[in-house]
């Protein structure tokens, strides 16, 4: 489904990115993992079209992405959920999730439609409908973020840091809700820091060190791998 080969991302003088290439297939969840600085973010906003790379090329279903805007990938189905929700907390949680919408601009009936399914998978979106976004937790804002993209009508998600400041059982529940998500044929890709959480979701994960694809593998693989073991789980 994706297919990213030898892509390459500076920021001025610093290079965030290099010669990095990966693909996922349609319906996998795949880990992207790695320290900070690493250049798992600058890999997501390259996929969804908020960096320019300087070199390389990726596809989605065999369409190339490097020609079109952000916006022409959320139509084609490619969501990206940033790093700290980036949620509208002056808005409701309702009214953050039809912001969404606008991706495919359906009837009305088609969006209660929507509505329903992401308040299916996500109950506390439903008890929490009328709240300003400001005024839920951290854990349910990242639900919303993530019920948000949803109502986009993915075909994948980019999920970046979803378990970032918070406490081991949210962060274990929100990663159950991208577990039903995936289980519904929604591809995935997230970037994780907490390494076993992530693992346990995807089928395979990636390795980036300094920009640069260090290994890869399966869960159980990675897991078990010393040097990764000790890098990222705090074992030797």
């Amino acid at each position: 489904m994706l297919e990213v080969h030898g892509l390459s991302v500076r920021y001025g003088a610093v290079e965030a990115l290099n010669d990095v290439s990966l693909n996922v297939a349609a319906g996998e969840t795949v880990a992207l993992l790695g320290a900070n600085g690493a250049g798992k973010t600058t890999l997501l906003r390259a996929l969804s079209g908020l960096v320019t790379p300087v070199s390389g090329t990726m596809s989605l279903n065999n369409e190339s992405l490097s020609s079109i805007s952000a916006e022409a990938r959320v139509r084609r189905g490619l969501v990206h959920v940033p790093e700290r929700r980036r949620i509208f907390g002056g808005l409701t949680v309702e009214e953050n999730l039809k912001v969404a919408a606008s991706a495919w601009a359906g009837a009305t009936a088609d969006l209660s439609a929507d509505l329903d399914k992401v308040y299916a998978f996500m109950p506390r979106l439903k008890e929490r409908q009328t709240q300003r976004g400001w005024s839920l937790s951290g854990g349910e804002q990242q639900m919303l973020a993530i019920g948000r993209a949803l109502m986009a009508r993915p075909k994948m998600l980019l999920l970046d840091e979803p378990s970032l400041g918070l406490a081991p059982k949210i962060a274990q529940d929100v990663f159950a809700r991208i577990g039903d998500i995936a289980a519904q044929g929604v591809t995935v890709l997230v970037v994780e820091q907490n390494t076993a959480l992530a693992l346990k979701v995807a089928a395979r994960g990636y390795v980036l060190e300094s920009g640069r694809l260090v290994t890869s593998g399966e869960s159980a693989a990675l897991l078990s791998d010393p040097k990764v073991r000790e890098a990222y789980l705090g074992a030797a």
